[in-house]
């Protein structure tokens, strides 16, 4: 195992083990708010995830998540949280992310990700080389993109 792919797996544990973002939803009165729960019936992974957004500026400006899986699946919910929170995604930016992890996701390392798009998330491209672990990485940022079409539709 190379001294990177070390890192990477220190990451993925780290955040499955203390993961960010893991509770309930406290929005501001103002904020519009989506939830969507996913579920990945090959291998049981399952996740809750809410966001609320600055209705004026379009940043996601909360997400919570409660769920219960593999340590992949819960750690990129705990990495997707990190990159929202650190960065103050607009609902834009957030597509922009989800395009590029499911990219990488389903490259099998094919592909090289961009680390300033996807912050911690490049820990899990070696996941894309094991085809029934990419829908338990993907869990989180599939119920993300549910919840942004919800905001949109309830912003137009």
């Amino acid at each position: 195992m190379s001294a990177l792919d070390g890192l990477y797996q220190e990451v993925i544990l780290d955040h499955s083990k203390r993961p960010i973002g893991k509770g309930e939803l406290e929005p501001a009165e103002s904020a519009l708010t989506a939830s969507h729960h996913e579920f990945n019936p090959s291998c049981g992974d399952e996740i809750d995830l809410s966001i609320a957004v600055d209705p004026e500026t379009g940043r996601i400006s909360q997400l919570a998540w409660e769920g219960q899986g593999c340590s992949i699946s819960m750690a990129s919910a705990s990495i997707l949280s990190q990159l929202v929170r650190d960065d103050e995604l607009t609902i834009a930016d957030a597509r922009e992310r989800i395009a590029a992890f499911r990219e990488m996701i389903q490259a099998r390392g094919e592909s090289e990700p961009d680390e300033e798009v996807l912050g911690d998330a490049v820990a899990l491209q070696g996941v894309s080389k094991f085809v029934m672990r990419v829908k338990c990485a993907m869990l989180g940022w599939v119920a993300l993109e549910a919840d942004l079409t919800q905001v949109e539709a309830q912003r137009s």
